[in-house]
C-alpha cells in the first residue's frame, strides 16, 4: 500500500474488498416510529444515532466543518415546552415552530410584528417567542457566516374549535407572502422551518454529527416523541443553505426529481383550477415557494393537497405513482386509480426514497424506478425503522420481528391514530376502492386508438420541396435520420457529436428552435432506457379541457382524449380536428403571419393567435389545434 497517499491507493486499487469506484452515495434518510404512540427520549436518541451512522451520506464543502444540511422532525414535545416556562394551553389548542430570522434586531421586530398581526386576522395570538439555545462553536466558517437567528414561536387559540393545523398552514402562507413583498433588510434569511400543532423541525446547514450539539434541546431527557424523521443532505442541484436542509414540513427526500422544471410549470398552470373549500377565499398562490430545491417543491405540493383535505397516502400515490402500464401486474381497480389521477397530475418522477410524517401517518415509499433503496425492520416492541440502508441501528436478532425492503412504487405507513402498521396492499386497496374510477374512465375517457372514421386522409404534402426549405430540412437529415427511422424503425444514431456552433454564434440562418436547449433531467441521474426498463415507462398523455375544481373528484374530470404516443399521425390529427363524440369540440387556429409585415407581422400574429385561443376557451372548446399548414410564398409560420 502507498502509505504516503492512501487515497491514491484506494482510488486505483483493483484488489481487496473495497474499491472506491463502486462508492455511490446519496442523501441519507431515516424514520423511527413507535407504533403504539409511546413517547420517549430514547427514540430521539436512537434517531440521532441513525443520523450519525449515515454521516457518509451527507456532504461537506472545502470547509469540512460546514455540512450540506442535517435535521430532525419530531412530534411537539409538550411537557418539555412547559418546563421551559412557556405557558402553552392544552394540546391541539396551540402550534409552534422553528423560525430562521436575520440577525438584525430591528428586522426581527418587524417580522414578529407581521406574524402577530397576521395571527390576529384569524383570531389567534402570538403568545410567546423563545430564543432557541444553539451552540455554533463547532460550525465551519461558511456555515457560521450564513447562520440565521433561531427563534421558536408559539401561536394559540383557546376559544375556537376550528382545526388548528389547517389554520397554522394558512397563517404560514400569509406570513411568507407578506414578508416576501416587503423590503425588510435580511428578509431572505427568514424561513419558517415548521409551524404546526403536531410536528416540529430542527435543522440547519450542519453535518450529521453536529445536529445534536448545535441544538441542545435534542439532548434534554424531557424532550420526547414517538416519531422521529432524520435527514443528512448531499446537495446535488442546489447550493447548501440553512433553509434547504431537510426534513421539510412533511418530507425527508433522498433523491432527485428529473422532471422538476415541468412539474413546477404545470403546478403553476393548475393554480387557476385549484380552489379547495378548506382554504376559503385565501389566495394560496404561489403553491410552490420560489427559489427552493426540487425536494422543497415536492414538499410544498404534498403539503398543499394534504391540507386541502386529501389523506397523505392518497396525495403520495397521486404525486409519485407506481408503474401502471400493462407490464406491472396490479389490479384493474388500482390501475384505474392511477390512470384517473394521471389526467389531473403528472408524476413527480425521479429516483427517490420518500419518508413522510404529517402528524397522523408516518412512513415511506419508493418511486417506481426503485433506484434509491429503503430498508425497514419492525422490532418485537413495535418500533418501526425505515432507512436508506441496513445497519443504521444495532439490534439483537431476537428483537427483530420482521424486516425487508420497500419495492419500487410501494409504500409502508404507520397510522398513529389507530396504532397500526399499514402495508402497501392494504393502502392501495383502500385508495382503489374510494371511487368507481374504472366506470368513470369507461364512460368519459376517449381512446384515440379505438376511434375510426370514414374520412380519407391525404398523406402527401403539397409543394413538398418548398416545405423542406421553409422548415430547413437538409438531405442529410432526411436520408440518414428520418428515412431509416420511418422505414426500418431504426434509432436516430447518425451523429458526429455536438460540434455544431451554438445558434447564436452560427453564420448560417437558424430555426428559432435551435436557440434553445431542452431541459429534461436537470439533475445527476442517468437516462432511463425505454426498452430495457419498459416496466416503468409510460408514453400516455391526455388532451382536453379541465373546467372544474381539480380536487372535486368526479367523472367529468376524466373527459379527456388519451394519446398512446407523443407523435400524432395524419389520421389521428384528422380525428382530433373533427371529433364531436361525447361533447368534444376542437378548433383549428392558423399560426402563420404575413411575410411582407416582417417582425411586426410576427408580433401581431402571436397576439392574434393568443386572442383567438382565449376566445376558443371561452366558447367551451375541449382543445385547440395550432396549424402552420397554410404556409406559402406570402405567409410564414410562427415558430410553435
Amino acid at each position: 500500500m502507498n502509505r504516503k497517499n492512501p487515497a491514491h491507493y484506494l482510488a486505483n486499487s483493483s484488489g481487496g474488498m473495497y474499491d472506491s469506484r463502486y462508492e455511490h452515495d446519496a442523501c441519507g434518510v431515516g424514520l423511527l416510529v413507535n407504533v403504539g404512540g409511546r413517547k420517549s427520549h430514547r427514540l430521539i436518541e436512537q434517531a440521532l444515532q441513525v443520523l450519525e451512522n449515515m454521516v457518509h451520506r451527507g456532504a461537506e464543502g472545502a470547509d469540512p466543518l460546514t455540512g450540506d444540511g442535517a435535521g430532525i422532525m419530531v412530534q411537539i414535545p409538550h411537557e418539555f415546552i412547559l418546563l421551559q416556562g412557556v405557558p402553552v394551553p392544552e394540546k391541539g389548542r396551540y402550534g409552534t415552530g422553528i423560525v430562521f430570522m436575520p440577525k438584525d434586531s430591528h428586522s426581527q421586530e418587524v417580522i414578529l410584528d407581521i406574524i402577530e398581526r397576521e395571527a390576529m386576522v384569524d383570531g389567534m395570538t402570538l403568545m410567546a417567542v423563545r430564543d432557541v439555545p444553539v451552540n455554533n462553536s463547532m460550525l465551519g466558517e461558511v456555515a457560521k457566516n450564513a447562520e440565521p437567528a433561531v427563534k421558536q414561536i408559539f401561536i394559540s387559540d383557546e376559544e375556537s374549535d376550528r382545526p388548528m393545523e389547517l389554520r397554522l398552514y394558512l397563517l404560514r402562507k400569509r406570513i411568507e407572502k407578506k414578508i416576501s413583498s416587503t423590503s425588510i433588510e435580511g428578509k431572505y434569511d427568514f424561513y419558517i422551518c415548521s409551524l404546526s400543532s403536531k410536528t416540529i423541525v430542527y435543522k440547519g446547514m450542519l453535518t450529521s454529527m453536529q445536529l445534536r450539539y448545535y441544538y441542545p434541546d435534542l439532548m434534554n431527557p424531557r424532550f420526547t416523541s414517538a416519531v422521529a424523521l432524520v435527514h443528512s443532505r448531499f446537495s446535488t442541484n442546489t447550493f447548501p443553505a440553512w433553509s434547504l436542509a431537510q426534513p421539510f414540513r412533511m418530507v425527508g427526500h433522498n433523491g432527485e426529481i428529473n422532471t422538476i422544471q415541468g412539474n413546477r410549470l404545470w403546478m403553476k398552470a393548475r393554480e387557476s383550477g385549484l380552489h379547495p373549500l378548506a382554504f376559503g377565499s385565501q389566495d394560496m398562490t404561489p403553491i410552490i415557494q420560489p427559489g427552493m430545491s426540487d425536494s422543497a417543491s415536492l414538499d410544498n405540493v404534498l403539503e398543499y393537497f394534504v391540507m386541502a383535505g386529501m389523506s397523505l397516502p392518497h396525495a403520495l400515490a397521486m404525486l409519485v405513482p407506481e408503474s401502471f402500464n400493462d407490464k406491472n401486474p396490479i389490479s384493474p381497480a388500482l390501475k384505474a386509480f392511477y390512470e384517473y389521477h394521471s389526467i389531473l397530475m403528472e408524476a413527480w418522477d425521479g429516483p427517490a426514497t420518500l419518508l413522510c410524517f404529517d402528524g397522523r401517518y408516518a412512513g415511506g415509499m419508493l418511486d417506481r424506478n426503485g433506484l434509491r433503496p429503503a430498508r425497514y425492520l419492525i422490532t418485537d416492541n413495535d418500533t418501526v425503522v425505515i432507512a436508506s440502508e441496513t445497519g443504521v441501528l444495532d439490534f439483537d436478532s431476537s428483537e427483530i420481528k420482521e424486516k425487508g425492503r420497500l419495492r419500487p412504487g410501494k409504500m409502508m405507513l404507520v397510522d398513529m391514530e389507530q396504532g397500526k402498521i399499514l402495508h402497501d396492499e392494504e393502502i392501495k386497496k383502500t385508495l382503489a376502492d374510494m371511487a368507481p374510477y374504472r366506470d368513470w374512465l369507461a364512460r368519459n375517457r376517449v381512446k384515440l386508438d379505438a376511434i375510426s372514421s370514414g374520412r380519407k386522409v391525404v398523406e402527401t404534402v403539397a409543394d413538398f420541396e418548398r416545405m423542406l426549405h421553409t422548415f430547413m430540412y437538409d438531405s442529410e437529415e432526411i436520408e440518414k435520420i428520418i428515412t431509416p427511422m420511418t422505414v426500418d424503425a431504426k434509432e436516430p444514431i447518425h451523429s458526429m457529436g455536438e460540434d455544431t456552433p451554438l445558434a447564436a454564434l452560427s453564420k448560417r440562418r437558424q430555426l428559432l428552435y435551435n436557440y434553445f436547449r431542452q431541459h429534461f433531467a436537470q439533475v445527476t441521474n442517468p437516462a432511463i432506457d425505454p426498452l430495457r426498463e419498459e416496466l416503468v415507462m409510460n408514453l400516455d398523455s391526455y388532451i382536453g379541457a379541465v373546467s372544474k375544481e381539480l380536487l372535486d373528484f368526479s367523472a367529468d374530470l376524466c373527459k379527456m382524449v388519451l394519446l398512446k404516443r407523443p407523435i400524432i399521425t395524419n389520421r389521428e390529427l384528422d380525428l382530433l380536428c373533427h371529433l364531436r363524440y361525447k361533447g368534444f369540440d376542437a378548433r383549428r387556429l392558423d399560426m402563420t403571419f404575413s411575410v411582407a409585415d416582417g417582425a411586426e407581422g410576427l408580433e401581431k400574429g402571436v397576439s392574434k393567435l393568443c386572442e383567438e385561443a382565449e376566445r376558443a376557451v371561452d366558447d367551451g372548446c375541449s382543445y385547440i389545434v395550432l396549424t402552420d399548414r397554410e404556409v406559402n410564398a406570402d405567409r410564414a409560420p410562427i415558430p410553435s
